[in-house]
């Protein structure tokens, strides 16, 4: 299991290295930050000096160990735009971003395996057929039309859900959430939904297909004849068995809701590092850019790494496997 871990942290850093070579090579030579950050009446001497200061005229190979070594020590330097520690202006937007992902995933994960499961149970029944269509709009749609759809009909023309914003928030100190206000919870239901739909869809039909699948498996036969309950037979064998590769899914797609979590940010305004990330782009924001798929990078890394843990914890056919292996 140690050797496990380790070989997987070993692989995440590279990855890791791999992101960072890739954000910086693409961003170094996209744009020229200092034409965004001065006016037409700034002589060539003074966009030179400010050059220098921002170490753009350094050799390329610098400039990255440089930008590894600050990365490391979560140090990327000052926005262009703004002139503020880039990891002060994440952390600021942080919590935003990743409550809305939160909230997305749970939704998503809750809704698709329970419709997932009652689909599989009820593949049949008319119900079952209405919600398999129905489904097809979270996969179909674009997120930004939903969004739109959503805007239009419970806050343009039924006024029930703010459309835009993230409401009145709560400063913990250390988060700022909107969670704990009436307000913030219903700016949240609308981007929420918006975000989630199309992983719930995914966990929706992962689900039904994995528990079709199990319920036409040797053992659950087994467990009929032995006189066991639906019940038993359902929940306690065929969806435990139904949830080891949903677990994978749902962990992979809890890193794609926030890394993709900038168009619904920018649909609603909501104020996270989605929408950050878009002003910067519009800017040439080199830092900012950078730093935002490094996080994006180490959040995807992260959940894989823990998803790849569990997923070895879970089944144990896994370990059997290796321990056959040294044997």
């Amino acid at each position: 299991m140690l050797a496990y871990i380790l070989r997987r942290i070993l692989q995440s850093v590279i990855v890791m290295l791999v992101v960072a070579l890739v954000a910086f090579s693409l961003f170094r030579f996209v744009g020229d930050p200092v034409s965004t950050l001065v006016g037409q009446e700034v002589t060539i001497a003074e966009r030179e000096t400010l050059r220098d200061q921002l170490g753009l005229n350094d050799p390329f190979p610098m400039q990255f160990a440089s930008f590894i070594a600050r990365a490391a020590q979560a140090d990327f330097g000052i926005s262009y735009r703004l002139q503020q520690p880039v990891m002060e202006l994440i952390l600021a937007r942080l919590p935003a971003t990743l409550e809305l992902a939160l909230v997305s995933g749970l939704f998503a994960f809750f809704f698709g395996v329970t419709l997932g499961v009652y689909t599989a149970l009820n593949r049949r029944g008319w119900t079952s057929s209405a919600i398999m269509t129905v489904s097809l709009i979270g996969v179909s749609l674009p997120t930004f039309l939903i969004g739109v759809l959503l805007i239009w009909v419970f806050a343009v023309e039924l006024q029930w859900l703010p459309s835009f914003g993230r409401g009145e928030v709560v400063d913990l100190g250390w988060w700022r959430t909107g969670l704990l206000t009436p307000s913030g919870r219903a700016s949240l239901v609308l981007p929420a939904i918006t975000l989630g739909l199309y992983q719930l869809t995914l966990i929706m039909r992962l689900v039904r297909a994995e528990m079709l699948e199990v319920l036409r498996a040797d053992y659950i036969k087994f467990a009929r004849a032995r006189g066991l309950s639906n019940r038993a037979v359902h929940f306690s064998h065929a969806l435990k068995n139904t949830m080891v590769p949903v677990i994978t899914i749902t962990g992979l797609q809890l890193g794609s809701i926030i890394a993709f979590s900038i168009i619904t940010e920018t649909v609603f305004q909501w104020p996270g590092v989605g929408a950050l990330f878009i002003n910067s782009v519009r800017t040439v924001d080199v830092p900012v850019m950078a730093a935002y798929l490094m996080l994006i990078a180490l959040i995807f890394v992260v959940i894989n790494l823990i998803v790849d843990l569990l997923y070895f914890a879970i089944d144990p056919r896994l370990r059997i496997d290796r321990s056959a292996v040294r044997h």
